[in-house]
C-alpha cells in the first residue's frame, strides 16, 4: 500500500518536493496546501494531488499517513506539533526553527506521539558530502583535519533574484546547512568564535564562524546575504584530509539543477574529478523518509535531534557576534 502524503507549501520547495514524490512510485500525495488556491492546484496537478486552502483540514485527513512541511520556519511549530499530535509522520524542511524552544518542542511532540519526525538535513544526501563521509568512515586518506563551507547569496538586497521577504539572519537561514555537515562529519566542536558584516540597519549580511576541536582540527562556515544581485547564489565545500583534499564548487544559475564540480587532489598529480551517481538529494531525503515509515531504513540520519544540534551552533554564532567572544559548546 502506497504511503500518503499531505504536503503543506505550494511555493519551489513545496513543488520540488511534489515533484519528487511524484517519482516515488510506492508514494501517493493526497493533497498540497496553499492558501492561495490558484498556487495549490498548481502543484498540486505536479503530483496528482488534491489541493487545499485549509492547511488543518488537510492534517486532519484519514486517509493522511505523513505531513510533508515546506513552510517558512518561524511558522514551523503551528503545523508540525498539530500534526504529530494527529498520529500523523512529519518531514519538516530546514531550517527546523529559528528558536531553540520551539525545536524541543517539536522534538518532544514527536517522542511523545511516537511518531517519526525528520528534518530536511539535505547535505547529508548530497553526493559529494557523502562521499566525504565514507572518506571519514573508511579512514582512506587519513583524518579528516579541516573543512570550510561556504554558502553566497544575494537574498538579503530587496530587488536581488534570490530575495524573498521571509528570510532570516544568515546563521540559521544558511549556516545551519553547514553546521550539521561539520558535525556530520567532524563531530562536535568544543569552541566556536564567529565575525560579522553587517547591513547599514545593523542586520548582520555576511557571517564567517570558526569551529575548533580539542584536537587542533577545525571548521570555517562562512555565509552570505549580501553579494551582488547579479552573482548567482553558490555554495560548496573544502574537506582537507592527511593524504587528500576534496573540493565541491556548485553555481546555481536558474531553477534547473546547479553547475557543480566535485575534485580531489592526492599526494600527486593535479585535482581530478570525483565521479559521482546523478541523484536528486530531495528525493533522496524524502525516499529515506517514506522507507523510515516503513521500517526499512534507520531514521538516525535525519532525525529531529540531528538539527537541534545544526540550530544550536547557529544560536551560539548569533551569541558569540552579540558578546564578542569565544563559546564554549559544551556549556551550551
Amino acid at each position: 500500500m502506497a504511503i500518503r502524503i499531505g504536503l503543506l507549501d505550494a511555493g519551489a520547495m513545496g513543488a520540488g518536493h511534489a515533484s519528487a514524490y511524484a517519482r516515488l512510485p510506492d508514494v501517493e500525495v493526497v493533497g498540497v496546501f496553499a492558501r492561495d488556491e490558484a498556487r495549490a492546484q498548481a502543484v498540486a496537478k505536479l503530483c496528482g494531488a488534491k489541493p487545499f486552502t485549509d492547511a488543518a483540514a488537510l492534517i486532519g485527513q484519514a486517509t493522511v499517513d505523513a505531513i510533508d512541511v515546506c513552510l517558512p520556519s518561524a511558522v514551523h511549530a503551528a503545523f508540525v506539533i498539530p500534526a504529530l499530535g494527529r498520529g500523523k509522520h512529519v518531514f519538516c524542511e530546514s531550517p527546523l526553527a529559528l528558536r531553540l524552544n520551539e525545536a524541543r518542542q517539536m522534538r518532544d511532540a514527536a517522542r511523545r506521539a511516537g511518531r517519526l519526525l525528520q528534518v530536511g538535513l539535505l547535505m547529508r544526501s548530497v553526493g559529494a558530502y557523502a562521499h566525504v563521509r565514507d572518506a571519514v568512515g573508511s579512514g582512506t586518506y587519513g583524518r579528516l583535519l579541516s573543512l570550510a563551507t561556504w554558502r553566497l547569496g544575494s537574498y538579503l538586497w530587496p530587488g536581488a533574484p534570490d530575495h524573498k521577504a521571509h528570510y532570516g539572519d544568515p546563521s540559521t537561514e544558511l549556516m545551519t546547512f553547514d553546521f550539521d555537515a561539520a558535525q556530520w562529519l567532524m563531530g562536535r566542536p568544543a569552541w566556536l568564535s564567529a565575525s560579522v558584516v553587517r547591513m547599514e540597519s545593523g542586520t548582520p549580511g555576511e557571517i564567517s564562524a570558526l569551529l575548533a576541536y580539542n584536537d587542533g582540527r577545525h571548521a570555517t562556515i562562512a555565509a552570505s546575504g549580501l553579494m551582488p544581485s547579479g552573482s548567482p547564489f553558490s555554495t560548496g565545500f573544502r574537506a582537507l584530509f592527511e593524504r587528500a583534499a576534496f573540493e565541491l564548487r556548485m553555481v546555481f544559475d536558474d531553477d534547473g539543477p546547479p553547475r557543480s564540480t566535485f575534485t580531489m587532489a592526492g599526494e600527486t598529480g593535479p585535482p581530478s574529478p570525483v565521479a559521482l551517481p546523478g541523484r536528486n538529494p530531495y528525493e533522496v531525503e524524502l525516499r529515506r523518509f517514506v522507507d523510515c515509515i516503513e521500517g526499512r531504513a534507520d531514521p538516525e540520519l535525519l532525525d529531529v535531534e540531528r538539527a537541534i544540534d545544526a540550530l544550536v551552533l547557529s544560536l551560539v554564532t548569533q551569541r558569540a557576534l552579540i558578546e564578542g567572544r569565544i563559546i564554549e559548546i559544551g556549556s551550551i
